[in-house]
């Protein structure tokens, strides 16, 4: 038998190596001349095995190498290749070889803890040296609270199902309350729903999440409970990489301290630590000030994720697209051809009425984070890339260009409250469930256009929109077929959200037939006609870009305080008692007083 090496050059190996060559032995013996292109200093037969070992070597780092591509997959096929036409005896050497190398992977290729075998997921296939990617561990403390339940879990099971977590992710319950595993199980069991879309194996799926699911009574005690989190998931994890993720579904009230213990017990010191936080972020500009300064004193600001699920909507990860994607908007999208800008927040969900009993308002809620955060995204300059810190920064420089509050362009008003009703029942005279306002942004590109906003509760009906209104084409040749009003002919770009999906483009159009007559008609892209696919929750959304590390759409502790910065003002006046909220039916279409904000700044109400 003879084997020809073609110019093969064989790669050097290494002490990590060594032991391969050691089984390469005397008992070879083969005449060096019978092997064609075999260097004359590669030293008769010792020569020869020390080629055959580096061979071997190369094909195993080689099959290590395109094994991080792919799944652990069969190995008898890459057996026949390494095995084709080697001497018989080295033959025999490569299959001992083999069978303790299929038995290594066998080791790391399942989990010990799940007795599963990891498979690909969106964001977590990165192996390690022996294999297998870092594990995930996701903890939900304040795991028997109504958000955990009705959006955190389900969010989970979502990205679970979807393939978007691996299959060996556990995630952990944490609370007070005295339960066992299953008692949290069938308590989050309920709320869980597969997709519309593809319903294939949504039982076994559902049975798989929750057996992945574990409860922790962490007590009274925060300092005593983190550290039997942390032991649980160390047992867990065992001595691979490991990363985790902590959302913190608790009261404000008892945020600060379940963060600092969690801090000084739970962290992993395998990987990275995410900590997931919900709004509001702080009561005013001090307080926020001194919470973001405890957290940053037991955090890095890399490690914080303030999340407002509203961020998390279609409409504005599309924002960014629009933009930045499309020749036709991007040049357009200056005071030079914007004339102004609508921002369109009404609620009718009398659900959705709790978060205003505390104190917050409105104006804390919803304006603070989500409000000024699509204003941020709607007016930045274009990014350097899409990396989160490279939005965050043109962000904040937006926050900080906008001009602080005049009271006298705020509307607030609040809804009445009657005895059939759900709304208002536990609001005292203070806390406003209506805002309107006129902002203005102090740069090149906004200087003198107006940001007008209108957010509700218990209006007539639930609407999420951002309306972009053009100028008036100068010395408009259709002037007079257009009718009395021309403001109504104005092109205008409009992003819907709620009630439908959709993105609209105003633009004027001949009508058919003979003469000469104008229309304003719309170019209209329906989300649910053009895509047949189910629309992912925000939380899904948003949990996804904190397991991927994408930041771009929560707070950097910069932008919070620009954000309180701008509101200062009107919050003073309230906690002064300088200004009362306008009283307004349920049901209908919100305080008077923005028909006159509006008509102050120049800018035609768009009535419900």
């Amino acid at each position: 038998m003879s084997l020809s090496f073609p110019t093969l050059s064989i790669p050097s190996w290494d002490s990590s190596t060594s032991r391969h060559i050691s089984q390469c032995s005397s008992s070879l013996h083969v005449s060096a001349g019978s092997f064609q292109g075999v260097s004359k200093n590669s030293g008769g037969g010792a020569g020869l095995c020390r080629g055959f070992c580096g061979l071997k070597v190369w094909v195993i780092e080689r099959f290590n190498l395109w094994q991080k591509k792919r799944e652990f997959g069969p190995l008898k096929e890459f057996m026949t290749v390494k095995n084709q036409n080697l001497p018989d005896d080295s033959v025999e050497e490569t299959k001992r070889l083999s069978k303790s190398e299929e038995s290594l992977l066998h080791e790391h290729q399942v989990d010990p803890f799940t007795n599963v075998v990891p498979s690909q997921s969106h964001s977590l296939n990165h192996e390690t040296e022996g294999g297998r990617g870092p594990s995930l561990c996701i903890a939900v403390i304040g795991a028997t609270g109504e958000l955990a339940r009705a959006k955190i879990f389900p969010a989970l099971f979502a990205l679970y199902y979807s393939g978007f977590l691996p299959e060996d992710v556990v995630i952990f319950g944490y609370s007070r309350k005295d339960l066992t595993d299953e008692d949290l199980r069938s308590l989050i069991a309920s709320t869980l729903t597969c997709r519309i879309d593809h319903q294939q194996n949504c039982g076994d799926k559902m049975e798989a999440f929750l057996r992945k699911t574990y409860y922790l009574n962490g007590g009274y005690d925060n300092c005593v409970g983190m550290s039997k989190l942390n032991a649980r998931m160390e047992q867990i994890e065992g001595g691979s990489k490991a990363n985790r993720i902590f959302y913190l579904s608790v009261p404000q009230e008892a945020l600060l301290d379940v963060a600092s213990r969690l801090a000084d017990n739970a962290q992993t010191h395998k990987g990275w630590n995410r900590i997931i936080i919900e709004k509001p972020f702080g009561f005013d500009a001090l307080s926020s000030q001194q919470f973001t300064k405890s957290l940053l004193s037991k955090f890095e600001e890399k490690q914080l994720y303030r999340i407002d699920h509203l961020l998390g909507r279609n409409l504005i990860e599309n924002l960014t697209v629009l933009r930045f994607s499309n020749l036709v908007f991007e040049p357009l999208w200056s005071r030079t051809y914007i004339r102004n800008i609508q921002i369109i927040l009404s609620e009718d969900l009398h659900s959705q009425t709790r978060r205003y009993f505390e104190g917050y308002g409105i104006i804390r809620d919803i304006v603070h984070s989500h409000i000024l955060q699509t204003i941020a995204l709607l007016a930045m300059e274009p990014p350097i890339s899409l990396d989160g810190e490279d939005i965050r920064n043109e962000k904040v420089k937006v926050l900080r260009s906008i001009r602080r509050l005049d009271p006298s362009d705020v509307i607030l008003g609040q809804c009445k409250a009657t005895s059939g009703d759900k709304v208002g029942v536990n609001l005292n005279n203070l806390t406003p469930t209506f805002f309107a306002a006129a902002l203005y942004i102090d740069n090149a590109r906004w200087d003198g256009v107006p940001f007008l906003i209108k957010t509700g509760l218990g209006l007539i009906k639930h609407r999420v929109e951002i309306r972009i209104n053009f100028h008036n084409v100068p010395g408009n040749l259709y002037r007079k077929h257009l009718g009395h009003n021309i403001d109504l002919a104005t092109n205008e770009l409009i992003l819907s959200d709620a009630p439908d999906e959709a993105i609209l483009v105003k633009i004027n159009n001949k009508i058919p037939g003979l003469g000469l007559q104008l229309d304003a008609s719309e170019l209209n892209l329906l989300y649910k006609d053009k895509y047949n696919a189910e629309v992912p929750d925000s939380y899904e959304h948003l949990l996804l870009d904190v397991i991927d590390g994408d930041n771009h759409l929560f707070m950097r502790s910069d932008e919070l305080a620009a954000a309180w910065n701008i509101l200062t003002p009107i919050l003073q006046e309230i906690d002064k008692n300088h200004t009362t909220p306008e009283l307004y039916e349920v049901g209908g279409r919100g305080p008077i007083g923005p028909y006159y904000l509006y008509a102050k700044h120049g800018v035609r109400w768009i009535d419900d």
